[in-house]
């Protein structure tokens, strides 16, 4: 037996060998997997969107008359007081005349005066004839009928001699030379309030038409925030909810409230073209985020999560993590000495970045993230 094991020693240390890699190569291997820990902290749920700042009084100054604006010296950030004069405006000259329309103007003006000189001639006839019909008529010598008749033609003369009299001072007015504001004369523009200019619309000097925009005041230090939001989130938030605003600048987030919420809503295409119903929630600072917050203007850019549940202990499961079983209900993977269990819990509130725990799994537990449909209930895992 013992000549027999040295003869074939080698033969057998090579078979062992060869034995024992193909065990190694055939061995079932851990899968490596992303694992996350279960951990108890703050979780809130709410709606998150864009949202801007804007003064919460803006005066829009606009032009009071069409004509020559003279240019703005204001400058944005300019502090200005009720009632300074930020701009000049010169009223806008007649148009010039042409030969052809002067003389066809100063033709009609004769006209008219001579039609004006025969109706006073007419209306004085009319009162004279009036006169003697009266007081034929007081003798009894003459019918009624004809008396009233005489009234109406000193009626009739008179109105006839007082449009006469008008279409004279319209063409006087058409070939005068204009005065006050029409001749140029300056015209103040007044600050209506007191504040800062937050915007200078026009500010070269030219000839503008009445009403048009030409700077914006405000306070810049009393902002709020407005955050346009889908009609059925905004249907979920009320007057009073607490507000997180982030990617405004700063490291830490303000605070704020809700303080209204308009009761109209206005069609909105997205960007993608999708006609949407948006409505306007609009959100005051805290009084603690007051002195971070004047750091901001007028239409700066931010981000708002109106607060619709939150809880300062949650046990919270990254939702990663989670998925169904064909029953709907809430399951993970979670590791247990080296294995992955298959293990059903129950989920309350959801956010963007964790599920709350309400049963099923306790804090400092590892579970698997985004596991594949190849996993198993009993797999060798290994995080990585």
């Amino acid at each position: 037996m013992g000549e027999t094991l040295r003869r074939w020693r080698w033969a057998l240390a090579i078979v062992a060998v060869l034995a024992a890699g193909l065990a190694y190569a055939f061995w079932p291997q851990r899968t490596l997997v992303d694992a996350a820990t279960i951990t108890r902290g703050r979780m809130a749920v709410g709606i998150t969107d864009d949202g801007v700042t804007r003064a919460k009084e803006l005066y829009v100054v606009s032009a009071p008359v069409t004509g020559y604006l003279s240019r703005i010296d204001l400058e944005v950030g300019d502090r200005v007081t009720r009632g300074t004069v930020v701009t000049r405006m010169s009223g806008r000259p007649s148009t010039p005349l042409d030969l052809r329309s002067q003389r066809e103007l100063r033709a009609a003006l004769a006209a008219a005066r001579a039609n004006e000189s025969a109706l006073a001639a007419s209306l004085a006839q009319a009162r004279r004839d009036l006169a003697r019909a009266e007081e034929i008529a007081g003798r009894g010598f003459l019918p009624r009928s004809q008396l009233e008749a005489a009234r109406t033609r000193v009626t009739i003369t008179r109105a006839s001699l007082a449009q006469s009299r008008a279409e004279i001072a319209r063409i006087q007015a058409q070939v005068a030379p204009p005065t006050g504001a029409d001749a140029g004369a300056a015209i103040p523009v007044r600050a209506p309030a007191t504040g800062s200019v937050l915007s200078v619309v026009n500010e070269s000097a030219g000839v503008i038409p009445e009403g048009t925009p030409l700077m914006a005041i405000g306070d810049p230090r009393q902002i709020e925030v407005v955050v346009d939001l889908l009609s059925r989130e905004a249907v979920r938030a009320k007057p009073g909810d607490r507000v997180e605003i982030t990617q405004w600048g700063g490291e830490m987030p303000l605070t704020g409230r809700v303080e209204r919420i308009e009761p109209f809503g206005r069609l909105k295409v997205s960007a993608l073209g999708i006609e949407e119903q948006r409505v306007n929630l609009i959100i005051a600072f805290d009084a603690a985020s007051l002195p971070r917050a004047t750091r901001l203007g007028h239409g700066y850019q931010l981000d708002a999560t109106i607060l619709l549940w939150s809880k300062p202990d949650a046990i919270r499961v990254p939702i990663g993590a989670l998925f169904r079983d064909a029953g709907g209900a809430w399951h993970v993977f979670v590791i247990d000495r080296g294995r992955a269990r298959e293990r059903a819990i129950r989920i309350g509130h959801i956010n963007d970045e964790f599920g709350e725990v309400l049963g099923g799994l306790a804090e400092g537990e590892s579970v698997i993230l985004n596991p594949g449909s190849t996993m198993a209930d009993g797999a060798r895992v290994k995080p990585r």
